[in-house]
């Protein structure tokens, strides 16, 4: 069987693949490298958007997903606008400009959560969700990952999400929890 994911992001695309790797023998998995305009309100808006454009375009079932950095003490400016926030600068602009934000923030009001909403698209929606909570760093640190993971500390963790290994962050993200859940839902419908 073949499924078509939808995204261009090549960080992403590794990471689905090694999260729901115990199923990828059953399926061949398609990267489609495209852009949609994100403008939906919820998470689940913008990743059926994409999925459903991709099975339209492909007539492939298609899984795509939309996630996003919520921070307590700046409730309005991330979240489902996550990728939208500083568009045209680097994340490492961005995330600086977020700690310079967030600098008299004490530690217990730096909570935060990334969310990840995965769609697997067939002629109906399927819908799959991940959180991971945690706070904000003070400083930037870590080299692996992407996106926000240098100032993102995992609760139960000291470290950010780019100081962990990637196996190690693909068992408690967002991400590896909504699309363990897709990865679940494949397994039922093939038996």
């Amino acid at each position: 069987m073949k499924i078509v994911l939808a995204t261009s992001n090549s960080h992403k695309i590794m990471e689905i693949k090694d999260i729901i790797k115990d199923i990828l023998d059953k399926f061949e998995l398609l990267a489609m490298k495209f852009n949609v305009e994100e403008n939906g309100k919820t998470y689940e808006e913008n990743a059926l958007k994409k999925a459903k454009i991709a099975y339209e375009k492909t007539k492939i079932p298609s899984i795509a997903d939309d996630s996003g950095l919520t921070i307590d003490a700046l409730p309005d400016l991330l979240g489902i606008k996550s990728a939208r926030f500083m568009e045209e600068k680097s994340y490492e602009e961005k995330n600086m400009t977020l700690l310079k934000m967030l600098r008299n923030v004490p530690d217990e009001e730096r909570t935060a959560r990334f969310t990840c909403v995965a769609v697997f698209y067939d002629g109906s929606p399927h819908v799959f969700k991940g959180v991971m909570e945690g706070k904000i760093s003070h400083e930037m640190r870590g080299k692996n990952g992407f996106g926000y993971d240098p100032i993102f500390i995992p609760e139960g963790y000291d470290k950010t999400t780019a100081e962990l290994e990637q196996s190690e962050k693909n068992l408690i993200s967002h991400r590896a929890k909504a699309f363990r859940n897709l990865a679940d839902y494949l397994k039922r419908i093939l038996k």
